[in-house]
């Protein structure tokens, strides 16, 4: 079986998942040890400490927001991140795939997934999802993230254990190992090698597939919190360094449209093949096939196409893909670009759903 990301060995004890992790190949550290060098927040609240970076807040000034130390090295994407934290009072966490929302009082406002921990005994080890969607999974819980109307909907599928039984694992105002494994819309949390969230983010609307990463100081009582022996590898490897342009090559067969609120039935739907090569399409029907070329935006979310038909209509719309599915949703009769993967009667909206021949 071939080597790949960290896991050597998996075993459930007493319903508890644990791992022991591979050796270090392939991680590049993030903190130098002796500065901030490729960090950037508030000088007054961040500093070098024992050799960890530490951030620190008293009684006054008291902090109006939460504020962040943001990694300046780029944006992260499919990865396993590693990292060793200490924390006195308060609620801390690191962001992944997450962006700088403003500039605060107090240093950079982040928004985006946090791997949460805290010197209490409830919160370490979720995924929440700070100035977004709150609470993805609670400890312990594996869940789906599905959109539901304007507003996401999470669903709990399964169990890693209890949430008191992995807190047990922490060590209270010491050094515990956290790891986080971001994969396509798969995320995955562990403290001192117990499994604390498994989560599938479906909510395509909200869902990040790259972002910065920051560390946290929340705002409350005076807190301490340190971080070090911060790492990370990237695990897109080949496929990862493909563009979304390289993904959206091949075949492709229609399973799903909906036109103005109606569902296209399926016996004209499965006359509708599409062939894409290069930054040309070639849509098969039987009536009236049609062809034209279009480019893509994979920065945007959610991310966009516009596309240019053979008689020079230009359509714009949304895309997603993912796996084998690629979903697009697009204007026509001059309607704006759409905003969701979603088309409602008199919308001039077309969604449309292929899976790959």
């Amino acid at each position: 079986m071939k080597k790949t990301l960290l896991a050597l060995l998996a075993v459930c004890t007493l319903g508890q998942t644990t791992l022991t992790f591979a050796a270090e190949e392939g991680f590049k550290p993030l903190f130098n040890g002796k500065d901030l060098a490729g960090w950037d927040g508030n000088p007054d609240l961040w500093s070098v400490r024992e050799g960890a970076i530490t951030g620190v807040t008293k009684a006054e000034p008291k902090l109006t927001h939460n504020t962040f130390l943001v990694y300046t090295g780029g944006a992260v994407s499919d990865f396993e991140l590693r990292f060793s934290y200490r924390i006195v009072n308060g609620n801390s966490g690191i962001q992944y795939r997450s962006k700088v929302m403003q500039k605060g009082e107090f240093g950079p406002i982040v928004g985006g997934y946090q791997a949460d921990f805290e010197a209490g005994k409830t919160f370490s080890g979720i995924l929440y999802e700070e100035r977004g969607r709150g609470i993805l999974a609670q400890r312990g819980q594996k869940t789906v993230i599905k959109a539901e109307g304007d507003k996401p909907k999470v669903e709990v599928v399964g169990s890693l254990g209890k949430s008191e039984d992995i807190q047990a694992k922490i060590k209270n105002e010491d050094w515990n190992d956290y790891v986080v494994i971001a994969k396509g819309n798969h995320f995955q949390h562990f403290i001192n090698g117990a499994q604390s969230i498994d989560v599938v983010d479906e909510d395509s609307k909200n869902a990040a597939r790259e972002g910065i990463l920051a560390l946290q100081i929340h705002q409350g009582p005076p807190m301490t919190v340190q971080f070090k022996n911060i790492r990370i590898k990237n695990l897109g490897g080949d496929a990862s360094a493909k563009s979304d342009l390289d993904l959206l090559q091949g075949d492709w067969a229609l399973v799903e449209m909906v036109a103005n609120g109606e569902k296209i039935p399926d016996e004209a739907r499965s006359n509708i093949k599409l062939k894409i090569k290069g930054n040309q399409y070639f849509l098969e029907t039987n009536e009236n096939p049609s062809q034209g070329s279009f480019k893509v935006t994979e920065s945007s979310n959610p991310r966009l196409m516009d596309v240019t038909t053979q008689g020079g209509d230009e359509l714009p719309a949304i895309y997603e893909i993912s796996g084998d599915t690629f979903k697009a949703c697009y204007a026509v009769n001059g309607a704006s670009r759409p905003t969701e993967f979603k088309s409602s009667a008199g919308s001039d909206h077309i969604l449309a759903i292929y899976k790959r021949k």
